[in-house]
């Protein structure tokens, strides 16, 4: 299939899901892999160098930039004085973008769809049928004096009532990320750990989430991470670099204290094999619709709109498909899961 509009995509490409018997089992044990597998498994988390051309990587964040100023809300990248609410699309308290359909910009579909990105996931569950989220984009200004405060808020991604390695999470950076910039904090090696946690910690009340796939930590558990010997970190990275965690890994992502402005896009891949006609039914709607779903790629959970809301009212800007409509080739189509999709006899 040659690259094309999605609007362009009718027709489903016969496939069959191979079964993933060589996924990783991500259970802190040596492996031997001689490459970043080795990291991932031991710490839970690890970043890739280079995932993306550093050439690439600088356009995806002048892309990024771009979209932002192309709300015509007043946002200018070379003005720090311009980063207001009133100037931006609606972010929430973490930086994230929501509505807007952003999750399906051509741009965003691009990052997805690069190569080295594909190819690490592919690593890790042995597997070439994958699915992707439709995940949103992560920003995280310097000047912040206008927004909402960015409050620690240290989480799993997963259900602890479903034990193991059941969800790989990413995101490629864009932007350089160091120390003391914004970007991702983990607790090293938190993953190993996880279901003593949650056995020691299991009489504590959960601090209430919509969905069981989200796990908080409250101060008693965080002394829990620091009595067992775990340490917080703050990962850095280069533009262009893949970030991956485990979805058991403790994390949460930390304002800059830097004149540098922080841009992500979640990339989570697992294979077609996890996720039922059902789970490739509904993507494919999301899809079509252009909503968003969280990090699992099976689209257990989809976003009701695309429409934002702020002050209690929508958006003046809000909008129901993105501004330049992804344009996908042979191997991004796949990602969608609509190829998997069986058709009825």
């Amino acid at each position: 299939m040659s690259a094309t509009t999605t609007s362009e995509v009718t027709t489903s490409v016969s496939l069959t899901a191979a079964p993933s018997s060589g996924k990783m089992r991500l259970d802190g044990q040596p492996t031997n892999y001689g490459d970043f597998r080795d990291d991932l498994n031991r710490d839970g988390y690890v970043v890739i160098k280079g995932a993306v051309p550093r050439e690439r990587a600088d356009a995806y964040s002048d892309a990024f930039y771009s979209y932002l100023e192309g709300f015509g809300l007043g946002y200018d990248r070379k003005d720090s004085s311009t980063v207001r609410r009133a100037n931006l699309p609606v972010l929430n308290e973490k930086g994230m973008i929501l509505a807007y359909a952003v999750t399906h910009e051509k741009w965003v579909w691009d990052i997805r769809g690069e190569p080295g990105v594909v190819e690490a996931f592919e690593k890790v569950y042995d597997d070439k049928d994958l699915l992707v989220s439709f995940d949103v984009v992560n920003v995280g200004f310097a000047n912040r004096e206008d927004l909402p405060e960015n409050k620690p808020w240290p989480h799993q991604d997963q259900d602890p009532a479903k034990a193991g390695f059941r969800c790989l999470q990413g995101l490629v950076n864009l932007n350089p990320c160091g120390p003391n910039d914004g970007g991702l904090i983990v607790c090293r090696g938190g993953h190993i750990l996880s279901e003593q946690f949650h056995k020691d910690m299991a009489d504590e009340p959960r601090i209430p989430a919509w969905t069981p796939e989200w796990f908080g930590f409250t101060e008693r558990g965080m002394q829990w991470l620091k009595d067992h010997g775990l340490e917080w970190v703050k990962v850095c990275a280069d533009p262009g670099d893949l970030i991956l965690w485990d979805s058991r890994l403790p994390h949460y992502n930390v304002p800059t204290q830097t004149q540098q402005d922080r841009f992500a896009v979640y990339t989570c891949f697992m294979p077609v094999a996890d996720a039922t006609q059902e789970d490739l039914i509904r993507k494919k709607d999301a899809f079509e619709r252009r909503l968003g779903t969280t990090h699992w790629p099976n689209a257990k959970h989809v976003a009701g709109t695309n429409v934002a809301t702020r002050d209690g009212k929508e958006c003046s800007k809000s909008r129901h498909r993105p501004v330049q409509e992804p344009v996908l080739n042979e191997r991004t189509y796949r990602l969608t899961g609509i190829p998997y999709i069986k058709s009825e006899a």
